[in-house]
């Protein structure tokens, strides 16, 4: 779920790389870091924390050049280290070379074992080293070349960046499971941005062109930008998760309004699960376009039952004594004179391990709730996600072990109900401009029963690309402060 930003051709790349990683900052809190170029060497600065956090003006100052890009991360392979904080950044042979990438590769514990056995050594935990050592070791040419060939190794998802001296450089794989786009600042010759989502273009007033399409290759020099489609076609399998829960609710992935699929997922809920209640409220922030969809299908009131904080840091200070619900309480706080003795639908994107529903329909009773009715905008979650979210194991999803029913009992709401795949698909289908009503009739897809070409494998299991059984990474003997 981690951000990536590029910008190439601009004299104030790495100011706009800053500001394009502060509207990606909710794909990635543990690090951040960008590398700039001005011709002939690479200039590199990571740490640990937000974005504002990490690059104060002092040091932006010191990140000269055109050509810029950047990362925020959120950790799957590998932990929350700074040797784990991209982009990551190289001499070799060839030349200078700097990585930010945004997904999981499932084959990178047997490449990398391959790479140690010829002598690779490895810096960090992270999985995205391994395209370092296999663009390294290539016999191609060109930069561009390299990097294909060693990402025609690799399996799973990626949203890729590089930069050397001269280039920049953006690929994303044949399935497109991550997002990826395109954009031009306007007045600026050749000056292009590449990002995770196009919300980061709206803050630096660049022009979104387009989406990057799944196994397109974009490459930038002196030359201006061209299209290369290097790798093998496949069936499209973009993340549909990103529609329920990852991405910004401002944001429009290739070609669907992410807040306009929320809203209809709200919308199909109410259509389907509609139960009688005084009102709807959300769990904020995410469950809020789905609860306003919700509210206006059902014609019940809309209100904001629980408010949340932000200005929860990355750690805290627990009292020593036991205070009831403290973790819930640190972000969310129920409004008891909207709940007192009201008949509550509660709207939210997922349940993952059930114990944080729980808790919050507590808070919600203890408010004054009468009754509490869970209503979730995607299916049960059941299967962990290998292509760049850090689920938990299958043992910890509450869904992958007890039905409905039984987790109604377990959160202790009156009633619970989840959309099906079904469901959340022609949701999330009919939110793309002038294809509602066509795409509802699309022929499916021998392999798998989804007309829209989605990852949903967190819901049903199906796996658009197989995974190593080996763990996603090694712990490490190298202590870091």
């Amino acid at each position: 779920m981690c951000g990536v930003f590029g910008i190439f051709g601009h004299p104030e790349a790495a100011n706009l790389t800053y500001l394009g990683l502060h509207a990606l900052q909710h794909r990635g809190q543990e690090s951040a870091g960008i590398v700039a170029t001005d011709g002939e060497q690479l200039f590199l600065h990571r740490g640990m924390g937000h974005v504002i956090d990490v690059f104060p003006p002092e040091q932006l100052a010191h990140l000269p050049g055109q050509h810029a890009i950047g990362h925020v991360r959120y950790s799957t392979a590998g932990g929350s280290f700074l040797k784990n904080a991209q982009p990551i950044a190289v001499d070799y042979a060839r030349g200078s070379l700097a990585l930010a990438h945004n997904g999981n590769l499932t084959n990178a514990h047997a490449l990398r074992e391959k790479l140690e056995e010829r002598g690779s050594i490895f810096q960090s935990a992270s999985d995205t080293e391994v395209i370092v050592h296999l663009t390294a070791i290539s016999t191609q040419r060109r930069v561009e070349d390299r990097i294909a060939d060693a990402l025609r190794q690799v399996e799973g998802a990626y949203s890729l960046m590089c930069l050397t001296d001269h280039s920049m450089i953006a690929a994303r794989d044949p399935m497109g499971i991550r997002p990826l786009c395109l954009g031009i600042m306007p007045g600026k010759k050749d000056a292009y941005v590449v990002a995770s989502e196009p919300t980061s273009f709206d803050l630096i007033d660049a022009e979104f062109v387009r989406d990057v399409d799944p196994g397109e290759m974009l490459v930038f020099d002196d030359r201006g930008m061209r299209s290369e489609h290097p790798f093998k076609a496949t069936q499209r399998r973009s993340c549909i998760f990103e529609y329920v829960y990852f991405a910004r609710p401002d944001s429009t992935i290739d070609g669907i309004s992410v807040y306009e699929a929320r809203k209809n997922l709200g919308r199909t809920l109410a259509k389907t699960h509609l139960v009688e209640a005084d009102l709807v409220i959300p769990v904020p922030d995410s469950g809020v376009p789905a609860t306003i969809g919700y509210a206006e299908q059902a014609r019940i009131p809309f209100e904001m039952g629980l408010v949340r904080s932000h200005y929860v840091g990355r750690t805290f200070i627990e009292p020593q004594q036991s205070i009831r619900h403290f973790g819930v309480r640190l972000k969310l706080n129920p409004v008891g004179d909207a709940l007192r003795g009201k008949r509550v639908v509660v709207v939210d994107d997922s349940i993952v391990r059930g114990t944080t529903s729980r808790k919050i329909v507590k808070m919600l009773r203890d408010a004054g709730a009468r009754e509490v009715h869970m209503r979730i905008s995607s299916p049960p979650t059941r299967w962990p996600c290998y292509y760049g979210i850090d689920t938990p194991t299958r043992g910890e999803l509450i869904a992958s072990s007890h039905n409905i029913d039984e987790i109604n009992q377990y959160i202790t709401s009156d009633s619970l109900d989840y959309l099906t795949l079904e469901e959340m698909v022609e949701s999330v289908m009919q939110s793309k401009p002038g294809a509602a009503s066509a795409q509802r009739h699309l022929p499916v897809a021998a392999e798998s029963a989804d007309p829209g070409g989605f990852c949903h494998a967190c819901f049903s299991g199906d796996y658009p690309v197989k995974f190593s059984p080996h763990p996603r990474h090694r712990s490490s003997k190298l202590v870091e402060s």
